[in-house]
């Protein structure tokens, strides 16, 4: 049954029950049959059988009201389905003013109304509150330890993703140390004293030690001022950078970045490519001395299907200089060409290249970063000639 026909058939079987629900029966009604038929003219818009509604029966909507407040307000609903159903008792009140000179139900509607508006306002606030803070590429707040920070008078923990990718590649803490998913990882201040995550690290000898008490207004940073070099492009500090990263072996050139600052793109997001091309700086591929680096060099069209839009082509080497083959596969894709049919509504909600892009890499609605090839076409790569493989189109 298709969604049309599922919609023809709802509402008949609406119209059934309350034609046979006000058989035998004038004008008078129990509160559900009012409700069931009330909310029934609402969604359909029926303004004149509401009217009917109300002006036939006074007598059981304020215990009508009572009963959709009840409802409204019981656990089953979020904030959406709650306002809905506290909207039309705000809509049956109203008109039992207007038919009834009774403004009563009116003053019982709208504080639950204002309550949920409050609610949902705290809940926004919260959300966007560190937003700031986030927005900078790959930055995240820890939220999840909130309470237990506050209690212990310390902001959240800002972590900086864009600083520690200056000085790594992902492949050094993906997935050997965490799992590429945010709230995946079940961060501790336990497990960091035992010198696992962040404490592989941050142990007094690759990097400052996060035992150590004087250390904490390095990373619990969240909200104050002393983050802004940490999320605002303009007050980044080159040389706190230059020295972190020289002190785990990687190196920084400011001498190279364009107009002395970080590169954005015009969403604003750090362009990593750009930085690399100009040897801005080399982040160190392993904690591992001994480590022989892996990549794959080999390239694949996906080719569009739109007159419009021009080809992708996937370069496996770019991506793999980054991280491990297994940070994706198989888990995000299918290791087999033409195994993922992949679609740019499904990265918008965070799968396949939306697993990493607009989170620590350039977001996919820059959509010239990936589609430029001329469709159809494959033109020569200027830094390499491997062949690209190329996809079955679906």
């Amino acid at each position: 049954m298709n969604s049309y026909t599922y919609q023809i058939s709802n509402k008949f079987v609406w119209g059934l029950m309350l034609l046979f629900s006000l058989i035998g029966t004038s004008h008078a009604m129990d509160n559900a049959t009012f409700l069931q038929q009330f909310k029934y003219n609402y969604e359909e818009q029926k303004f004149n059988e509401q009217l009917d509604l109300v002006k036939l029966n006074k007598s059981i909507i304020p215990g009508a009201v009572t009963d959709l407040i009840k409802e409204a307000m019981s656990d089953k609903y979020g904030f959406e389905e709650r306002m809905q159903q506290l909207n039309i008792a705000s809509a049956i009140a109203y008109m039992y003013l207007h038919w009834h000179e009774d403004d009563s139900l009116i003053k019982q509607v709208t504080p639950f109304i204002q309550a949920e508006l409050k609610k949902e306002q705290k809940r926004v606030a919260e959300i966007m509150k560190w937003k700031k803070e986030e927005r900078f590429l790959g930055n995240f707040v820890m939220k999840k330890h909130e309470k237990e920070m506050m209690k212990r008078g310390l902001p959240m923990v800002l972590y900086p993703h864009w600083l520690h990718r200056i000085m790594y590649e992902c492949k050094v803490c993906h997935n050997s140390i965490f799992k590429m998913k945010r709230w995946d990882n079940n961060l501790s201040w336990q497990n960091i004293e035992k010198g696992e995550q962040c404490g592989v690290c941050h142990n007094g000898v690759e990097a400052f030690a996060a035992t150590e008490a004087s250390n904490c207004k390095l990373c619990h940073v969240a909200g104050s001022p002393n983050a802004e070099h940490l999320h605002h492009p303009e007050k980044i500090r080159q040389a706190s950078i230059k020295v972190a990263v020289e002190g785990v072996g990687a190196k920084w050139r400011p001498e190279n970045l364009p107009d002395g600052k970080l590169p954005l793109d015009r969403f604003q997001f750090i362009d990593w490519m750009k930085l690399k091309e100009n040897n801005v700086f080399t982040p160190v591929a392993s904690l591992d001395k001994n480590s022989t680096e892996e990549t794959r060099d080999n390239k694949i069209l996906f080719a569009s299907k739109s007159g419009f839009v021009s080809d992708v082509i996937f370069d496996h080497k770019i991506h793999s200089d980054w991280i491990q083959c297994a940070s994706c596969h198989p888990a995000i894709f299918k290791d087999e060409l033409g195994g993922n049919r992949m679609k740019m509504t499904d990265m918008s909600k965070g799968l396949y290249c939306g697993h990493c892009h607009g989170k620590v890499s350039f977001t996919f609605a820059d959509c010239l970063r990936c589609h430029k090839k001329t469709t159809g076409k494959l033109s020569m790569d200027e830094s390499r000639t491997t062949d690209a493989l190329k996809r079955p189109v679906h």
